[in-house]
């Protein structure tokens, strides 16, 4: 009888996820940490939610089927309720104001960095799990409340080193889209499907989003989205109202028009005043429009259903070459606005509520575009010469020196300790040999040094002359002397 095969699973990874290596967490860690910073200067606390929420109380989705993973991962639990993970990190903030209304300061004001889950179809650049890092105030219906996320998200690019010609930070206001819906008279039905497809502007142009707002728009796939179906008075209206260059001018040419057929509620005007409100203040507290680093822009959207009042979104402005090896502007990598009814779903009363979401992962593929992840602290790598004992003693001692090193603990191979260091991508090795530790002493080799040298050395002899790129030293002046090493 032969012997049973063994069945081994494939190495893997699931449709939409990714692996992640150490030099883009490095990366992602400070990133997080500068933004960090800035929210936490403007009195900001942390606030963390779990992976998982019961699936009603993320709204959009309810479990109305044999399985909720339209949009979200969902399991059942063991008392058969449906769980899903977080879709964003805002529908699990209004589940926790719910809960602990009674003892929150008003207004509550909280941000929260973490990854969320999306059961969507990917592609491109577009993954299912992906990290945000939200910052919201609840429990204040002023327009200061507004007017401070947009500054505090300028503030925050800024402090990650994007020029003031880098980005742009937009608001419109979601009142203003209402009554223009109103005066179109556009069915009720409708304001999701035409919420989406006004979003799409920034990537399918003008007659794409006039295809969506009509009879529908066939995809280069094939693939075909149908339409809201209105008349072309009324999609004129519409794209009139979200061109990026319209101005206070131009609204009031569209207010004029529609008051002429006599629909024009006084939503209108609550709207334009929300949005002169804000944009007053702004450039009160010092944000020059003139710089354009903040400004009205009622192309801004936002797709979500649940926003009530004014809508935002950060917009990188410079090239970057896509996966497809072509030259585009980024474009967004924050969004929000205010959504006052969102915990109201578990309340029965409204709790006013405005947020700013940044797109960590997105940022941060524009940021190292741009070079601007900083460097990831110097490894040191401590060989092993035959006392393990010592080499971790000296990798303390740096430790305590501020620098990050470790002691190799793998083979006793000279040749593949230096491998070893090299794919580590360290810039110091530090050997303690026999000889080394009978004369008081350490040598200390600068593989980047090294590696440069070695590029325009033609002859052994030249490079046995050059020995810049090792050193040796007395054991107590090692921190010195790796402190020299790395600061040239």
């Amino acid at each position: 009888m032969s012997p049973e095969k063994t069945i081994r699973p494939k190495a893997r990874l699931p449709r939409g996820f990714r692996d992640r290596e150490a030099g883009e967490i490095a990366a992602e860690r400070r990133l997080i940490e500068i933004i960090r910073g800035v929210y936490e200067s403007y009195g900001f606390a942390p606030l963390e939610t779990p992976a998982f929420e019961y699936t009603d109380a993320l709204g959009k989705f309810l479990p109305d089927v044999d399985r909720p993973n339209e949009g979200v991962f969902s399991l059942k639990d063991d008392d058969e309720q449906w769980l899903s993970l977080r879709y964003d990190l805002t529908a699990p903030l209004a589940r926790y104001v719910a809960e602990n209304f009674q003892t929150l300061p008003k207004p509550f004001r909280r941000y929260q960095v973490g990854p969320v889950w999306r059961n969507e179809k990917p592609g491109p650049g577009r993954y299912r799990e992906f990290t945000q890092f939200d910052a919201d105030t609840v429990g204040s219906n002023s327009s200061a409340a507004d007017a401070e996320l947009l500054m505090m998200v300028c503030d925050a690019l800024q402090a990650l080193g994007l020029s003031t010609s880098d980005f742009k930070v937009g608001f419109n206001n979601r009142k203003l889209l209402d009554a223009v819906l109103q005066a179109i008279q556009a069915s009720p039905k409708l304001r999701g499907t035409i919420l989406r497809a006004l979003d799409k502007r920034d990537r399918l142009g003008v007659s794409g989003v006039a295809a969506l707002l009509g009879k529908g728009r066939k995809d280069e796939s094939g693939d075909f989205t149908a339409g809201a179906n209105l008349e072309t008075w009324q999609i004129d209206c519409l794209l009139q109202f979200s061109d990026p260059e319209a101005d206070k001018t131009s609204l009031t040419q569209l207010g004029v028009a529609l008051e002429r057929r006599g629909t024009l509620t006084e939503l209108w005007n609550v709207a334009l005043n929300e949005l002169i409100l804000i944009g007053d203040l702004i450039t009160d507290c010092g944000y020059d429009p003139n710089q354009s680093l903040i400004e009205m822009d009622t192309s801004i959207i936002r797709g979500l259903d649940y926003y009530t009042g004014p809508v935002f979104e950060a917009q990188l402005t410079f090239p970057v070459t896509n996966e497809a090896g072509e030259t585009v502007v980024f474009g967004s990598v924050a969004g929000g606005g205010r959504y006052d009814d969102l915990v109201a779903r578990f309340t029965g009363q409204q709790v006013p509520a405005t947020g700013m979401s940044i797109g960590v992962s997105r940022l941060l593929a524009a940021m190292q575009q741009r070079g601007l992840t900083g460097d990831e602290k110097s490894l040191i790598v401590v060989l092993s010469m035959g006392d393990a004992a010592a080499s971790f003693a000296i990798a303390r001692e740096l430790r305590a020196a501020g620098f990050r090193a470790e002691a190799y603990v793998g083979t006793k191979k000279f040749g593949d300790q230096l491998k070893y260091a090299d794919k580590r991508g360290a810039t110091l090795v530090v050997m303690e040999g026999d000889d080394e530790r009978a004369k008081g002493e350490v040598t200390i080799k600068d593989l980047k040094l090294g590696a440069e040298i070695s590029k325009s050395v033609e002859s052994r002899a030249e490079w046995v002359g050059i020995r810049a790129a090792q050193t040796t030293v007395k054991r107590d002046g090692l921190v010195a002397q790796v402190r020299a090493m790395l600061g040239r």
